[in-house]
C-alpha cells in the first residue's frame, strides 16, 4: 500500500526553508491521515495545526449510490446520502486527532450552487470550514478562498492527538485504529 507522505527528511527541509509547508498525507482521514498524524507525525516530532480534507460534489454523489455516468447532473438527494463519508472524515480529524479542518471542495463546472451549499451546511454543522478550490479553472486565484481558510485556522490552537500510545501491543494498536478511525 503506498503510504502517500514524503519523507521525514523532505518536510523537515521545508519547514526549515518556508513559513509554511503543505505536504501529501495519502487518501482519506481512515488512511492517509491516520498514517500522516499517527506515524510520521509522531516520529519526526510533527505538530500540524490544521489539515485539509479534499472532496468533490461527484465524489459525494458517487457515495450516495448514483452510477459513475451520473456524476454531471445535479442530485441533492445523491449528494445527502454520500455525505456522511464526508462527516466522517472530519469527525476523525477533529474528533480522534484533534486538528483544525478545512473541507476543500474541488469545484468543478458541472458542479451547482445547491449542491456546493449542500456541503457547506454539512461542514457548517460539523464545525468544519469549507473552502470553495477552484483551482483546476482559474489556477492560483481560484486557490484564495481556501489558503484563506487554512491561514485562518493556523491561528487557533490544535492539539494534535493520536489514535494509539506507543506502549500498547500491536493488537491493542490494531483495535484502537479500527474502533476510533
Amino acid at each position: 500500500i503506498a503510504h502517500g507522505c514524503n519523507s521525514v527528511i523532505a518536510t523537515r527541509l521545508a519547514i526549515g526553508l518556508a513559513d509554511y509547508v503543505v505536504t501529501e498525507a495519502g487518501f482519506g482521514a481512515d488512511l492517509g491521515a491516520e498514517k500522516f498524524l499517527d506515524i510520521k507525525c509522531r516520529a519526526a516530532g510533527i505538530r500540524p495545526k490544521a489539515v485539509v480534507l479534499v472532496a468533490t460534489v461527484r465524489a459525494l454523489k458517487y457515495n450516495g449510490g448514483i452510477a459513475k455516468s451520473e456524476g454531471n447532473e445535479e442530485n441533492l438527494t445523491a449528494l445527502e446520502k454520500g455525505m456522511p463519508n464526508l462527516i466522517g472524515h472530519i469527525r476523525n480529524l477533529r474528533d480522534v486527532f484533534g486538528v483544525n479542518t478545512v473541507v476543500a471542495v474541488n469545484k468543478f463546472a458541472t458542479d451547482t450552487d445547491a449542491e456546493i451549499e449542500k456541503i457547506r451546511q454539512a461542514c457548517e454543522k460539523e464545525w468544519a470550514v469549507c473552502a470553495l478550490c477552484e483551482c483546476w479553472a482559474k489556477g492560483g486565484d481560484g486557490s484564495v478562498e481556501l489558503a484563506k481558510a487554512v491561514l485562518a485556522q493556523l491561528e487557533k490552537p490544535a492539539n494534535l492527538n493520536f489514535a494509539y500510545s506507543l506502549d500498547m501491543s500491536v493488537q491493542e494498536k490494531i483495535e484502537a485504529v479500527a474502533k476510533k478511525v
